[in-house]
């Protein structure tokens, strides 16, 4: 009878093990890559974490940072790219959430950058100058819009730069009113919706990042790699919804702030050491470097999330302590 026992308990142990080897996890996506031209590039990265670990992966697409950093948190989902705000929000709650990889142009993580931006239409761009050059002081009581307060280039960013300057702390920046520093303040829930909100004139000014509007405008002059302030932007004609609503309208950068390069994240209750392991080393293989739906080839109109020459490189968790500091932890 202890035979029978035994065998049955070893046979119930070996299904339990098989059904979470072929157990399905989830990418939780943010808003800003949850929009419908970016499906083959999310389906790709996808694809990686499927062939690597020989698991499905279902996709989950939001409409709001929040939904996103719950998810990872809560392990609803085990992966997401996160900007390194919300990464450093989601690891505070939850350490097992970790980073695996983030991009670079070159071998090095000094790179890994991108820019943090406030704009505004060029025809009310004078109303944020004195003398001829922008003076920040300007932007009070104006409407200004935000991304979301998870957002690094989008809140965490722009509001300790703006904080610094008016000397209050970043979370009075999240509330308009005549005795906060700004009359209004909106939040576009995605970077899209944020620079939507400027183009639109509903907000004065308001932050966004370079990489994610790159794909609905072109700089009439100055940098996408680089920006400054003083570049202009113009929506391209024939660009996704809902910038076809203005197409032709430009905006005047009126700050620019670099950031650090967002990472590919995961929570580690739900993967072992070794498919930790695994995932970098596909990540970073030259194979997925050659992906065009992962880093789109010069000249394509491949709508990837990266770019021919970018790379990706294993990150750790004390790389986004500059991160940290801004929101003074």
């Amino acid at each position: 009878m202890n035979l029978v026992r035994l065998l049955a308990a070893t046979m119930l142990a070996a299904l339990s093990l098989g059904s979470a080897a072929a157990q399905t996890l989830t990418f939780v996506w943010y808003p800003n890559e949850s929009t419908p031209e970016f499906a083959e590039s999310r389906n790709a990265i996808v694809e990686v974490i499927e062939e690597t670990l020989g698991v499905e992966v279902r996709e989950q697409l939001t409409t709001d940072y929040a939904i996103a950093i719950e998810a990872l948190v809560n392990e609803n989902a085990a992966f997401s790219w996160f900007g390194g705000e919300g990464y450093v929000q989601a690891h505070d709650r939850e350490p097992a959430v970790l980073p695996l990889v983030t991009a670079s142009p070159t071998m090095s993580l000094d790179d890994a950058k991108y820019y943090s931006m406030i704009g505004a239409l060029v025809e009310n761009v004078d109303m944020f100058k004195a003398g001829g050059a922008v003076d920040l002081d300007t932007l009070e009581q104006t409407r200004f819009s935000f991304v979301s307060n998870s957002s690094t280039s989008g809140f965490r960013v722009p509001s300790a730069v703006l904080a610094n300057h008016f000397g209050v702390p970043s979370e009075d920046l999240l509330l308009g009113g005549p005795n906060e520093v700004f009359a209004e303040v909106m939040f576009g829930g995605s970077h899209q919706g944020s620079f939507f909100n400027v183009l639109t004139g509903r907000a004065d000014s308001g932050a966004f990042c370079n990489v994610c509007i790159d794909t609905y405008v072109e700089f009439v002059n100055g940098s996408a790699v680089d920006p400054v302030a003083g570049d202009l932007i113009r929506v391209l004609e024939g660009a996704e919804a809902p910038f076809n609503q203005v197409p032709g309208v430009e905006v005047e950068l009126i700050a620019t702030m670099p950031v650090l390069n967002a990472p590919i994240v995961v929570n580690t209750n739900l993967i072992t050491d070794e498919q930790f392991d695994a995932l970098i080393e596909a990540f970073t293989s030259e194979e997925i470097m050659s992906n065009p739906d992962i880093f789109a080839p010069e000249g394509s109109d491949s709508r990837a999330f990266f770019s021919e020459g970018e790379r990706f490189l294993a990150v750790e968790d004390s790389w986004y302590d500059p991160i940290r500091a801004l929101a003074g932890n």
